[in-house]
């Protein structure tokens, strides 16, 4: 999953910025408001993580700016404006979490899982292909209940086509889901987590189907799914 920090402090940027990419996350880091909303303009995101004081358009104008636009994508406010008046403006222009600095890198984790959760439209706890079963809380697979243990990368591209079952998935989607702006990606760079992927999907009922010009799909074959090797 891809999300925009938009943070003009860059150590704390950096921090942060590392911190979810361990979690598998591909962040994008703009330290100014004009910036952030060229990005929301042009790119596809998850999640906007937003500072309130930023240089040129801050993050109170950015935030009003763009619940104009989408009203769908989860917002957490960072801020050290901890008043009760700013944190009711932030709420009202449709912040959807509010987190004061400092704070413990585990609880902005913490508060992600739990604004991601709430957020979904499908109000799905685990999805599911087959035998393969995705926690949204825990961000985490299971393939024939056990437990599927993924690199970033090959996570954040899984994740991506299971949130689209049964649909075809572009590489143009799947790349911007799996690299951040600053990192360098090419449709040859997919084709090789993807084989990585088969491989590990290997005996189950889940197969990842190739659209020539297209792109990828994921689906269950037909019939019982395999249960879990002892």
């Amino acid at each position: 999953m891809r999300t925009l920090l938009v943070e003009d402090h860059p150590s704390l940027a950096d921090s942060i910025r590392c911190s979810l990419e361990e979690a598998g996350w591909r962040v994008d880091v703009m330290h100014d408001g004009v910036s952030a909303r060229t990005a929301l303009e042009t790119e596809s995101y998850a999640l906007l993580l937003l500072d309130i004081g930023l240089p040129e358009m801050d993050g109170f104008a950015l935030l009003s700016w763009l619940r104009k636009r989408d009203t769908r994508l989860p917002v957490m406010l960072l801020t050290a404006r901890g008043s009760i008046n700013d944190r009711v403006k932030g709420l009202n222009l449709g912040a959807d979490d509010y987190l004061i600095k400092p704070f413990s890198l585990f609880e902005l984790q913490a508060r992600i899982n739990a604004l991601i959760r709430r957020t979904r439209h499908d109000g799905q706890q685990i999805h599911r292909c087959g035998a393969l079963a995705f926690d949204i809380s825990a961000r985490s697979f299971t393939l024939m209940e056990q437990p599927l243990t993924l690199p970033p990368r090959e996570l954040a591209l899984l994740e991506a086509l299971m949130a689209r079952v049964g649909r075809t998935v572009s590489k143009e989607h799947l790349a911007a889901q799996m690299f951040s702006m600053e990192e360098d990606s090419s449709f040859e760079a997919i084709e090789v987590y993807i084989s990585r992927l088969r491989r590990k999907l290997e005996g189950s009922d889940v197969r990842i189907v190739t659209f020539r010009g297209l792109g990828y799909q994921l689906e269950a074959l037909p019939g019982d799914a395999p249960t879990a090797l002892s």
